[in-house]
């Protein structure tokens, strides 16, 4: 077992100086299309946060003082159930639902976030007007709340949510194309480096196969060099996204408060969990390059 495993190790370093040309041009080109996937990922996920707020038709936001009584906060749901005509449904976003929020909205400015607890942080209202209310009714029906006792401030979306919207589907779009295609070419890299190494060895395979080596026996290093291929890859896309990630979280904190790009940060736990799937879409990319090469060009 430990000969065989040796054996294999052996020839697919040996495979991998003697193609080393296209060996790091298959790298490169896995590393280019996981790096661009991987910052597809990062960038839905910074627009979500930026449309957190306003996730199932919400479209007014009442934010409430810290502190607010139950009768003061009584009074406020009295006023949005008494117009019926403008407000579908709203829902009340307590202390911990704030939190938790503020934890996705305000990742990229951790100084600021430090200063917010439950005891201090205000409370919301979220609100979801009726099909036929407009814009401008939504802003007199602002007005009229903002005179309630303990109402910090009320925000409407406006035009916000479909620019965002729009933004995030172009983005994503466009960018996953071009990921999948440059993930193509990776893929036929890695096929065009196995047929190549597989045709150096043709009459060395030949007499494998003559003293009795079975197909998988000769197949599985050549294999195991796609896949070390994607993993590294893999693994330089990691790192490149890691470094862009950083660089811009680093950045933003420089941006004013209230430009809204702290939301565009992802934390620590997103960032990793997709790095684990560029790993695995990495390997099983050069896995099936590899597989498909090494199975086609067996009889060399």
């Amino acid at each position: 077992m430990l000969s065989r495993l040796t054996y294999t190790f052996r020839e697919t370093w040996a495979s991998f100086r003697r193609n080393m040309t296209l060996t790091v041009a298959a790298i490169i080109t896995s590393a280019v299309s996981l790096l661009i996937f991987g910052l597809t990922l990062l960038m839905q996920q910074g627009f979500d946060n930026l449309l957190t707020a306003w996730e199932g038709g919400v479209e007014m936001i009442v934010y409430v003082n810290p502190g607010a009584t139950d009768a003061q906060r009584t009074e406020i749901e009295s006023a949005l159930s008494g117009s019926q005509q403008q407000i579908e449904t709203f829902r009340y976003c307590n202390p911990d639902c704030s939190m938790e929020e503020a934890r996705r909205l305000l990742a990229g400015d951790p100084s600021t976030l430090k200063l917010i607890t439950p005891q201090n942080i205000p409370t919301q209202y979220k609100v979801v007007p009726t099909d036929a209310t407009d814009v401008n009714t939504l802003r007199q029906l602002r007005d009229s709340l903002s005179d309630l006792p303990n109402v910090s401030k009320i925000v409407l979306a406006d035009q916000q949510l479909d620019v965002i919207s729009r933004l995030k589907g172009f983005v994503g779009l466009y960018t996953v194309i071009l990921s999948v295609a440059l993930l193509f070419a990776a893929i036929l890299l890695i096929w065009n480096t196995i047929r190549t190494a597989m045709f150096a060895r043709r009459r060395e395979i030949e007499v494998m196969k003559l003293v009795g080596a079975t197909d998988w026996f000769i197949r599985v290093p050549f294999m195991l060099e796609g896949l070390i291929q994607g993993l590294i890859g893999g693994l330089a896309a990691c790192a490149g996204l890691w470094l862009i990630n950083n660089r811009w979280t680093a950045g933003v904190v420089d941006f004013p408060s209230d430009s809204g790009f702290a939301a565009l940060v992802v934390d620590d736990g997103f960032l990793f969990s997709r790095m684990l799937i560029l790993l695995a879409i990495g390997m099983v990319a050069g896995a099936i390059g590899s597989g498909i090469a090494a199975s086609r060009f067996l009889d060399v």
